[in-house]
């Protein structure tokens, strides 16, 4: 999969890109990524890329002209690739969006600053808005690294185990099941014992029931949208009618 980002700020990425999955997935040739700064598309000597909005009002704009210059440059007129602009106002990326999203090869994320971008940007170059969640940033460096990042999991290959990534918490509808490792006992603490027992199906049915009471207890509006089977409508039947039930502990 390959992304251009367009940015003010390229330095923010480097370091993230050169670790663990992201940098693996970069050296296997799963992943690639370009940064370009689009301060180097500007046409003054002091590389403005911003100005007071007209009508007034607090903050700076980003400038029309270095925006299209760069993504015209790179990607063409009109852009090769669908452009995304990471911005408050977009769409909410969910696990959903992300696997429309990497049906696409090829991506070009713009980071917005300051106040946000000048309107023209927004209706004439951009294709796709995209915001992380309801809240505000200084930029968008940081969500378009978490759509990287998000994407890149889906890439076949890129994480160590193949099938990782459908477990993840909202990747199957449910948040995930928790997860132990050694020692078997940690404090006093044992590991639940139908993770030890080798009984594959038991352990199968324990981690759904777990995935099913966590989305329960924390993200019950998660459910509503969720294809439950009888076996999951029977144990979620018993955990409303006792709240301290275990959660399936030790359950088959």
């Amino acid at each position: 999969m390959q992304f251009d980002i367009f940015t003010l700020f390229p330095e923010v990425f480097k370091p993230y890109l050169e670790t663990s999955i992201l940098h693996r997935a970069v050296q296997n040739g799963l992943l690639r990524v370009e940064l370009h700064n689009i301060r180097d598309w500007t046409s003054d000597r002091h590389h403005i890329t911003d100005d007071a909005p007209y009508g007034g009002g607090g903050g700076m704009v980003m400038k029309p002209e270095p925006v299209f210059a760069a993504v015209e440059a790179v990607l063409g007129a009109p852009p090769a690739c669908p452009v995304i602009l990471l911005t408050p106002q977009g769409r909410l990326l969910t696990q959903q969006v992300v696997q429309e999203l990497s049906l696409q090869p090829h991506l070009a994320l713009l980071c917005g600053h300051y106040e946000g971008v000048d309107e023209r940007i927004r209706q004439h170059l951009v294709s796709d808005e995209i915001s992380i969640g309801d809240y505000v940033l200084t930029g968008g460096e940081l969500p378009a690294l978490v759509l990287v990042d998000a994407l890149t999991r889906l890439v076949p290959g890129a994480l160590g185990d193949p099938d990782g990534a459908l477990d993840d918490s909202h990747a199957s509808g449910l948040l995930e099941y928790p997860h132990y490792t050694r020692p078997a006992e940690f404090r006093g603490w044992r590991v639940p014992e139908v993770l030890l027992s080798g009984n594959h199906a038991a352990i199968n049915r324990w981690r759904r029931n777990q995935a099913l009471a966590r989305t329960f207890q924390r993200r019950p509006d998660m459910l509503a949208r969720f294809k439950l089977n009888q076996a999951d409508r029977d144990f979620l039947e018993t955990l409303s009618a006792d709240p301290n039930h275990p959660s399936a502990g030790e359950e088959a």
